[in-house]
């Protein structure tokens, strides 16, 4: 379905762009100038109760572009790539940031600190796959999981495959591209019983079209899901251990990540603000980023603003080693960038991992979060608290399914009392975790 796309010449073409768009900002008198750009096309096909339901071929463009006059910043944006409206996108910019208030800290980031080698990261895997394929593909893996008794109903499965090429340059002479793909199947199925009805879900994601799991094995599993929510009650109301799932555990990475993002930092909208070095969970625990590993979901050899990634440590034996900092950011906080502009790409975990059999056996009364609701996440103190649904251990074994139950705590006491990391690592995103267990939280049934 992706034949149709040239790439090379897609990537010619905005490399063209952006070169006329750097040099029409220096003759419009801007003093510094970036932009970035993609374009991208896509196929999505979601299939129902064995009927397509939709079919979608999406292509899409996007030019950003940031001029500096001294310093005043400008913005503007178009999906428009001729070459007329990105001469009038830059004259816009310029317009833009003749009005603005100056800021100390604008610009590019330093010229030294540009991407200089850009290695093949494999990351373009593009799937020659035709409609027909698609959507027996998807067909199969809806009628996999309707095929398993108790299932009663279904909200279809999906296959999406697409490719595209991106693009970031300034006036420090920096250009770099990236072509990648992405491809996902995924199915959503129902059941009912005596107590109501419930839903789940399972997919497959990867660069790589034949590194996704078979679509008979996604619908199954997406079954198993939903009859293993069948019969769901009430929670028990108290301080117990909580394991969250893979799934859900990824959340708590992404709160510690965000928390330690320097625009929440220099904005002190963090309850980590000035943590550096203190320990925040057990010392057999560390985290970081390894951006540049081949194949794999957020890789890349710059951030966006040029700047050459790097393997970053931001928890070392417990203790907060990094922030997660940008150019701008860097100079807010007197401090020098990490490369994380765009954020932290392929997040890993450095610690012992318990078989998750062991991990439930050992909890006397507690239990497991599969999925979480609502945004009760006050980020400036670390207050939290969700609503949820999973299951219920007690005596070391899986009881039964619960739902409609809150979960609360403080995520700073939270990642202090982690117990144990399961083996069940799921790395299917940009954030590989097992299970997370996490003792005396309070659980309001």
């Amino acid at each position: 379905m992706s034949q149709a796309f040239d790439i090379a010449a897609q990537q010619d073409a905005i490399t063209r762009q952006a070169e006329l768009a750097l040099a029409h900002a220096r003759q419009c008198g801007a003093t510094a100038c970036e932009l970035s750009a993609a374009i991208s096309q896509g196929t999505d096909i979601n299939v129902r109760m064995g009927q397509v339901d939709t079919l979608e071929l999406a292509r899409d463009q996007g030019f950003g572009i940031t001029v500096y006059v001294g310093q005043r910043k400008g913005n503007a944006s178009t999906s428009d790539a001729s070459e007329r409206s990105i001469r009038e996108t830059v004259e816009k910019a310029v317009d833009i940031a003749r009005f603005t208030g100056e800021d100390s800290m604008a610009g590019l980031a330093d010229p030294d600190l540009m991407a200089t080698s850009l290695p093949n990261l494999d990351v373009h895997h593009p799937w020659a796959l035709s409609v027909e394929e698609a959507i027996d593909m998807a067909t199969r893996c809806e009628q996999a999981g309707l095929d398993v008794e108790g299932i009663s109903n279904s909200e279809g499965a999906s296959l999406a495959t697409g490719e595209g090429v991106s693009l970031y340059a300034n006036s420090h002479g920096f250009l770099g591209v990236q072509r990648g793909s992405r491809h996902s199947l995924s199915c959503v199925l129902i059941a009912r019983d005596d107590n109501g009805m419930q839903r789940d879900y399972d997919f497959s994601s990867s660069r790589h079209p034949f590194l996704l799991r078979a679509p008979e094995d996604i619908g199954h599993r997406a079954a198993e899901r939903v009859l293993s929510r069948l019969g769901a009650k009430r929670a028990p109301s108290g301080t117990f251990p909580v394991v969250f799932a893979p799934e859900v555990a990824s959340g708590l990475v992404g709160h510690f990540l965000n928390s330690i993002a320097g625009g929440a930092l220099y904005r002190e909208a963090s309850f980590l603000c000035d943590a550096l070095g203190d320990r925040l969970f057990p010392d057999w625990f560390s985290l970081g980023e390894r951006p540049q590993l081949p194949g794999e979901s957020s890789s890349a050899a710059f951030d966006g603003d040029g700047v050459f990634t790097r393997d970053n440590d931001f928890i070392r034996d417990g203790h907060l080693a990094s922030y997660m900092l940008s150019a701008y950011s860097a100079r807010r906080l007197n401090l020098v960038t990490t490369g994380n502009a765009g954020g932290a790409r392929n997040v890993r975990i450095d610690a012992p991992l318990t078989e998750y059999s062991s991990l439930i056996s050992g909890i006397d009364k507690g239990v497991i979060v599969t999925e979480l609701m609502g945004q009760g996440i006050n980020t400036v103190t670390g207050d939290y608290s969700r609503g949820a649904s999973g299951f219920l251990v007690e005596n070391g074994q899986i009881t039964g399914p619960i739902e409609e139950f809150t979960i609360a705590g403080n995520l700073r006491g939270m990642f202090s009392a982690l117990t144990a990391l399961g083996d069940d690592v799921d790395t299917r995103g940009s954030i590989h975790t097992g299970s997370w267990l996490i003792d005396g939280m309070t659980v309001a049934g």
